[in-house]
């Protein structure tokens, strides 16, 4: 997701030139979002997770409640206004028994997710499949992004707009079912695979703390990544949204600062196409649904 500098929307570049008064060094905090609503998805039952807006806005991609008792599968619904969606039911041709989750899209239609359906054979879990009309083809593997060893796993994967960078998280797990350590990481297209970035690449050198952080999400133009932290030295912490951003795509990103607006449990955000909503899962009651804060 960095390659060559693209036009960044004039919605986006307003926000970023009124960064520095919307952020406060001195509480590490981003308070240009405010006024969080809860946002429908019409038809659907479920619980409501790891939210995605295709890069032209028309569609909601999603997973159901990621936890052993239930099938995670992809799902889909359709925009009807900022704050309502319409359900159209499961991605057809690429749910399995396994786990599928984090759905993310490029503009050519590549459907990126995550899947447990090989890991024991092939310690991957990041597939890729062509979208159309509610229907996945040809999922495969992404190559080039796995470490390939016992006790690592990648998740949170997020494709540019253009196709050209995937955002993931590298986590290592041991032999347990938590994370004991969880960073963001990259890799840019290599043929029909992908290339790692190197582990002391600076892109994340301000991210990548004394926290576990997942659930990258970055805007069209590559200058805002919103991400997911939590701190592992308190097992009470309730994870939180953050934002980072830098000048011009071949710079690091900035530190991340925490959006004020959104309070409680909070992870996966997605931003719309222009800039102005952000959404993301909240825990409400022990159910996950959606809810939206505009900028």
């Amino acid at each position: 997701m960095k390659i060559a500098r693209r036009h960044v929307p004039l919605a986006v570049a307003a926000y970023l030139s009124t960064t520095r008064q919307d952020v406060s060094a001195d509480t590490g905090t981003y308070d240009a979002f405010h006024a969080p609503r809860d946002v429908a998805v019409q038809g659907y039952g479920g619980d409501t997770m790891e939210p995605f807006l295709t890069r032209d806005g028309g569609y909601l991609l999603f997973n159901n409640r990621n936890d052993s008792s239930e099938n995670t599968n992809l799902h889909w619904a359709r925009r009807v206004d900022d704050f309502t969606f319409s359900y159209l039911g499961e991605i057809q041709g690429v749910n399995t028994e396994a786990l599928e989750g984090v759905p993310s899209m490029d503009r050519e239609g590549n459907l990126y997710f995550v899947s447990t359906r090989s890991y024991a054979q092939t310690r991957s879990t990041i597939y890729r499949a062509k979208f159309a009309n509610g229907r996945a083809s040809a999922a495969e593997l992404v190559e080039g992004v796995s470490r390939r060893q016992p006790g690592w796993v990648n998740f949170d994967a997020e494709i540019s707009a253009d196709g050209k960078t995937l955002y993931f998280v590298d986590a290592y797990f041991g032999s347990g079912n938590h994370p004991q350590s969880s960073i963001l990481v990259a890799a840019v297209r290599s043929g029909s695979g992908f290339r790692r970035l190197p582990e002391d690449a600076p892109l994340f050198a301000n991210v990548n703390r004394d926290w576990l952080q997942y659930a990258a999400n970055v805007s069209a133009d590559e200058l805002e990544l919103f991400l997911t932290r939590v701190q592992r030295i308190e097992a009470s912490a309730e994870p939180a949204i953050y934002r980072c951003a830098r000048a011009t795509i071949r710079d690091p990103f900035s530190v991340p600062l925490r959006i004020t607006a959104i309070q409680g449990f909070a992870e996966a955000s997605t931003l719309s196409p222009d800039g102005r909503l952000l959404y993301y899962h909240t825990r409400v009651d022990g159910r996950f649904r959606l809810r939206c804060v505009r900028r």
